[in-house]
């Protein structure tokens, strides 16, 4: 867990400093849910007092729809505070005017507008999905029936109002993420190991793995970087973190 928290942490600080003034024109927004230590609706004062961070935990994410980067992630919960704080990281990030799809979620509305100004030309998607029938077990997945969409500012292009792309991300991560694996014993015990996790999970989508669509990594498609990185490099990284950190101490 040592070892996870410190790549962890070496992985959040090199794509904190190395994702600025992206040119990304199309983003997607969403939301994951995962608990720590124990769902919401199992935690009790003793667990509470135990390990404070434990209950639901949110993921929010952001997806360029052309080079599939993930330029900025947050955890936390899925209110108020956490938005403000992920969308206003988001548009630092990013140079240019942008064109953002989000859920129906009613947060983004106002927080979107607040970071971006009048930079963003802003939509929201609304899936309807069917109630589950008897006969489907509690965990299928409900069926869309139908969608509707909403301009919230600008003026977004009907043709690119869509949540595909981070959708298709979120599955990506459970099926790469153990930690995100659903009906499993792999959820995280501490906040700290479960963000180490998830910053190491995200270097290795954005520059280590080829994305099957793009056939070079994300970082490669956002211009980025100009190379396929390795799993060495990484360690390089981690390497020379510890290095500055023994110096800082001596």
């Amino acid at each position: 867990m040592r070892v996870l928290v410190e790549a962890g942490e070496v992985c959040a600080d090199y794509q904190d400093r190395a994702f600025r003034n992206l040119r990304c024109k199309r983003l997607q927004l969403d939301e994951m849910w995962a608990w720590i230590y124990c769902k919401e609706k199992n935690r009790t004062e003793e667990i509470a007092r135990k390990q404070p961070d434990a209950g639901d935990v949110w993921l929010w994410v952001a997806v360029d729809a052309d080079s599939k980067l993930v330029p900025s992630w947050r955890l936390g919960q899925r209110d108020l505070a956490t938005a403000t704080d992920f969308v206003n990281d988001l548009a630092q990030r990013v140079k240019g005017r942008v064109q953002i799809t989000t859920d129906a979620l009613k947060t983004y509305v106002n927080v979107i507008e607040d970071a971006f100004g009048s930079e963003v030309d802003f939509a929201q998607l609304h899936k309807v999905y069917r109630s589950p029938m008897e006969s489907e077990t509690r965990y299928s997945p409900a069926k869309c029936i139908g969608c509707s969409t909403k301009d919230v500012s600008g003026n977004p292009d009907p043709k690119h109002v869509s949540t595909s792309f981070v959708e298709r991300q979120n599955w990506t991560v459970r099926t790469t993420m153990r930690r995100y694996t659903r009906l499993s014993n792999g959820f995280s015990r501490k906040l700290e190991n479960h963000a180490a996790a998830t910053a190491l999970n995200y270097f290795a989508y954005n520059f280590i793995k080829i994305h099957r669509t793009l056939r070079m990594s994300p970082a490669m498609a956002a211009g980025v970087t100009d190379r396929l990185w390795e799993v060495n490099d990484l360690v390089a990284l981690w390497e020379a973190y510890e290095q500055r950190r023994a110096e800082r101490a001596a």
